[in-house]
């Protein structure tokens, strides 16, 4: 792991594979690290021909924290989006896509494939439209338009995600905790073990823990608004990759970010939820695969349950 300064902070990173190949980046969703990335699907992508770089967005991770924003209040930041009142937050999502610029920047990247999950998503969506010429092209994953009026989470996914640890709680209760609020999340018909649930969240945990960030970056997706009059141009090739039981962001959201980019390809998984289960990630880099080498295929959706 190594660190920079992008968009005047300091990022952390990793680098896979070789240097001279074509690059593909990795930006992950809310509150988590780049160690959430599956081993498996860096190395995937490695064999496929590219170096990949992760890195951890601000405020998690081994990356800035933005302290000096304080804690903002998560039930009044709800109430406020769910009844369309404008946010005030510390950063953005267009923040957050410079800092990924930023990064390649400092690495010497020129340009790169992107690859983003739910927020990731997001921010990639953003530095696709914001910044062209840098952008090869786009995958966004279990993410959305953020388009006011699609269906929001189920209750317990949104119960879960709002459940803020206690001030002291203790390392078992916090791996207690967010072990359920994965299970919460996660894909209904390919379950993850508890060995690898806790392996992962102890690693985590392990390397760092900014409850405060998690909740900053919430409410710089709220303050961020919509993507709908950004994403009809974003001209790069664009596949959209989204479970069919996604209890988090439902799927509407998918296909909705989908209809909006122009000649996007959206493929939904049935059974998947908002997470990258193991029984899933073959599938996932053989979409991958042809999207990244530009392989002719008949634009195809999947049947919807």
């Amino acid at each position: 792991m190594a660190t920079t300064k992008a968009n005047g902070l300091n990022i952390a990173y990793e680098s896979h594979g070789d240097p001279q190949d074509p690059c593909v980046l990795f930006i992950m969703g809310l509150g988590m690290q780049l160690v959430a990335w599956p081993d498996d699907f860096i190395d995937g992508i490695v064999e496929q021909g590219f170096r990949v770089i992760r890195f951890d967005n601000r405020d998690v991770g081994l990356s800035s924290k933005m302290t000096h924003a304080g804690k903002p209040s998560l039930p009044l930041a709800y109430l406020k989006t769910r009844i369309g009142w404008p946010l005030k937050s510390s950063y953005t999502l267009d923040d957050m896509a410079e800092d990924a610029l930023g990064l390649l920047s400092a690495l010497g990247v020129a340009q790169a494939h992107l690859i983003g999950v739910s927020m990731g998503g997001m921010i990639a969506q953003v530095m696709a439209a914001r910044a062209p010429q840098r952008v090869m092209s786009l995958v966004s994953i279990m993410s959305s338009s953020g388009r006011r009026g699609l269906p929001g989470p189920s209750k317990l996914a949104r119960n879960a995600l709002m459940k803020r640890p206690k001030a002291h709680a203790s390392q078992a209760d916090l791996v207690t905790q967010m072990v359920a609020t994965v299970r919460a999340l996660g894909s209904p018909a390919y379950p993850v073990t508890d060995k690898l649930l806790h392996q992962r969240i102890g690693l985590a945990l392990a390397r760092a823990y900014c409850p405060d960030g998690v909740v900053r970056q919430m409410v710089a997706v709220g303050a961020s608004g919509d993507r709908v009059a950004l994403l009809p141009t974003i001209s790069c090739p664009t596949l959209v990759i989204h479970g069919a039981a996604d209890p988090l962001i439902p799927l509407a959201c998918g296909v909705d970010t989908a209809s909006l980019i122009p000649g996007a390809r959206l493929e939904v998984i049935e059974g998947m939820g908002h997470d990258l289960p193991p029984q899933l990630i073959e599938r996932i880099l053989a979409l991958i695969d042809v999207h990244l080498h530009g392989k002719m295929v008949p634009q195809m959706r999947s049947q919807l349950a």
